[in-house]
């Protein structure tokens, strides 16, 4: 493992987003790319009829490149996104996640070392403070473990010997020329390990990857064709067949046992959500014979060559970004006047600010952030509540301090000054 600094000077980063089935998530996440700091970037959308109708919603289909695709592989869909894009850095966030206003930046500066093939960022839970994805490498079953890191500096590593460095769909980013000349994402594996795939295949010719803890996306696991928005599981049909042919390009030799923990695995899952009352014995049965469905069905599907992926045919188009770099503004108060603070906030975003809006009230509840529909990152919780999850429960504070403390936690993915400006009571 090495440090690595940002890159000298920018280079043009094209952001692909695929989606299916989940329009409002889509104009969500398009929102907080609007709003990225990165100077020299264009947006790719792949989406179905509904995503497009979103699009158009959202005034920005002339903004960005919009490709019409309709079928359940993320795979193909991503390789369309790669073939309209014209950026020599090509970065993939997922429908469902929303990016910090630095992640791009953050990301692209990883590949100032000319050796540096793909970058990973943080992925943060549906509280928006937890890690969902922390530092992970992968072997060729598909088996994780962590990765050892100082959680602060970007690192770049020399493929683990019989392993790969793991980066997420949802937040990764690959050379353009590298990622064409491997033939992109394995359309075989429709949905599930796709990443990991491409993860063993960057290992095995050598390349180097870059993880950088600064690019963060908020992950919300949003309910889809596949999963509830309980993120219990409609169907385990694909997750069955991509591990069938995961294993059939990486691993043949595992096969059988493989399948029998991962299905073991998946039946501890679904039990799991049996005793919390999400699902019925008669589910649990159902969901199962779909994982064996899938499984018959992915040791039967052709393993192709994945021939090199084309040039964009359309040039690079830059995107206009609707955020003023230098203006990050705090809006922070009781939880009582929420209504107000909200208005301010969202008065402040529409001007073009980047706005952290601090909720708090006289009491030990979590912390929470999301991503409004006004375009704020609000934080809610306690005064005396745990933001970051495995720190210590703070003594009595003020306002003001309790403030300070969460405004210097976010500012260097939110572009704050650790002095920020305060709004409200």
């Amino acid at each position: 493992m090495t440090a690595a600094s940002g890159a000298d000077e920018e280079l043009p980063v094209s952001v692909i987003v695929a989606s299916r089935g989940r329009p409002a998530a889509l104009a969500r996440c398009l929102d907080a790319l609007t709003r990225l700091f990165c100077l020299t970037f264009e947006i790719v959308v792949v989406t179905d009829a509904e995503g497009r109708a979103a699009v158009e919603r959202t005034g920005l289909a002339g903004r960005l490149k919009l490709v019409a695709f309709d079928a359940p592989n993320l795979s193909q869909a991503r390789n369309l996104g790669v073939a309209a894009a014209a950026g020599e850095i090509l970065a993939f966030i997922d429908d469902d996640a929303v990016p910090e206003p630095t992640w791009l930046d953050a990301l692209a500066g990883a590949f100032g070392p000319p050796d540096v093939a793909a970058a990973g960022g943080t992925v943060l839970g549906r509280n928006g403070i937890s890690v969902q994805w922390g530092p992970r490498e992968v072997n060729a079953r598909g088996e994780h473990r962590p990765l050892a890191t100082d959680g602060h500096e970007i690192a770049v590593f020399e493929p683990p010997p019989g392993r790969a460095v793991r980066t997420e769909g949802t937040n990764m980013a690959v050379r353009r020329s590298v990622l064409a000349e491997l033939g992109g994402f394995d359309p075989a594996l429709h949905f599930f390990l796709e990443d990991t795939d491409l993860n063993l295949r960057l290992a095995r010719e050598g390349h180097m990857t870059a993880l950088v803890p600064g690019a963060v996306v908020h992950h919300g696991f949003h309910a889809s064709a596949r999963r509830r928005a309980d993120r219990v599981p409609r169907s385990l049909f694909e997750e069955g067949a991509s591990l069938a042919v995961f294993l059939r390009r990486h691993a043949p030799e595992a096969l059988e046992e493989r399948f029998a923990v991962f299905r073991a695995e998946q039946r501890a899952r679904l039990l799991s959500h049996m005793v919390a009352g999400r699902i019925e014995p008669r589910d649990v049965a159902r969901l199962m014979a779909s994982l064996g469905e899938g499984w018959e069905d992915g040791m039967a599907r052709p393993l192709q060559p994945l021939p090199p992926l084309s040039h964009a045919a359309r040039g690079f188009l830059p995107f206009e970004g609707s955020v003023d770099r230098g203006l990050g503004v705090v809006v922070a108060g009781w939880a009582w006047n929420a209504r107000s603070l909200r208005a301010q906030a969202a008065e402040a975003a529409r001007d073009g600010a980047t706005v952290s809006l601090f909720l708090f009230s006289p009491t030990t509840r979590r912390h929470r952030v999301r991503f409004t529909e006004s375009g704020v990152w609000e934080q809610a919780g306690g005064l005396w509540g745990l933001s970051e999850r495995t720190a210590p429960r703070g003594a009595a504070l003020t306002l003001r301090r309790r403030l300070r403390r969460e405004a210097a936690r976010v500012a260097p993915v939110r572009g704050l000054q650790l002095s920020p400006t305060k709004r409200g009571p």
